[in-house]
């Protein structure tokens, strides 16, 4: 039952697993373990069991049963159970011991639990929607980010893609922006210098107009960077096509979003936009 209304409500419904968050998102733990009260809520993954319980801890096999009883039995009792054993990633954390004492005491209701937090760090983090599925592309931001420096270089940065491969396009990007530094300026460019000047002078200005424009209500499920891939290509396209040059971000950007919008009723709000003159360069009959 609970898989079913997760998926209606496009909830995950898995555990994630520890070891391959800290595979693809280069985990670095540190400092000693300290004891403190945790949100259950939290609690995203297990370092062993996260084929054993959903994302709330419900248990999945019949063999946990006799297990989950006798815990549930010692919450009961005088003593209590003993604190469980986590890892904190950002704001979430993942299980080292006491998979059972984290579900007894969900059915319980308790909001909280008594943990030993060791911290894990990363450059990109997971929350509590993070999927499984999600860890190939957030490996690839990490490696970006490796990479690039960006997130030293620029710390509000966020160029979070919801479709893989586009970091490699972002790398080609920073490649091409050094390239042209280097010819206008007849010299070698430090790899650092090329980046912070594509991202303040290439990036930012067409995400600014992302942003100005609303761009992202047309597409409720990408992100800025992705917008930022397409409507450059787009821009591309609308050369070659139209043998037009140097049209202003705004006008590509609309352009984008009217062609190819994932919200229907938008679509006839921005072909009415078109239609009135909006795109002055180039707009269909």
């Amino acid at each position: 039952m609970e898989r079913v209304l997760s998926a209606l409500a496009g909830r995950p419904t898995d555990l994630l697993s520890y070891e391959e968050v800290r595979q693809n998102l280069h985990l670095r733990e540190r400092g000693a373990p300290r004891l403190e009260d945790i949100p259950l809520d939290k609690i995203v993954g297990s370092v062993g069991r996260y084929k054993d319980f959903t994302r709330t801890f419900l248990p999945l096999e019949e063999h946990l049963k006799e297990r989950w009883m006798r815990v549930d039995a010692l919450a009961l009792g005088q003593s209590g159970f003993p604190p469980i054993e986590v890892y904190k990633v950002g704001d979430v954390y993942f299980v080292r011991d006491g998979n059972h004492r984290v579900s007894v005491a969900r059915q319980m209701g308790s909001p909280t639990i008594q943990a030993y937090v060791t911290e894990a760090t990363s450059r990109v983090l997971p929350d509590t929607d993070t999927t499984q599925d999600e860890l190939a592309g957030m490996k690839e931001y990490t490696l970006f980010l490796e990479q690039t420096q960006l997130d030293r270089l620029r710390p509000q940065q966020d160029l979070k893609c919801s479709v893989p491969g586009h970091y490699h396009d972002l790398l080609e990007h920073i490649s091409v922006h050094r390239y042209f530094m280097g010819i206008e300026r007849d010299c070698e460019i430090p790899y650092e210098e090329a980046v912070t000047s594509w991202y303040d002078n290439v990036y930012m200005p067409l995400v600014t107009v992302i942003q100005k424009e609303a761009i992202l209500r047309d597409f409720p499920h990408r992100t800025e960077t992705d917008l930022y891939i397409w409507i450059i290509e787009h821009e591309y396209f609308l050369r070659e096509q139209y043998g037009v040059e140097n049209v202003p971000d705004e006008e590509v950007a609309e352009n984008y979003a009217r062609e190819f919008t994932e919200v229907p009723w938008r679509r006839i709000g921005r072909k009415l936009r078109g239609l009135l003159g909006t795109d002055k360069h180039y707009h269909e009959d």
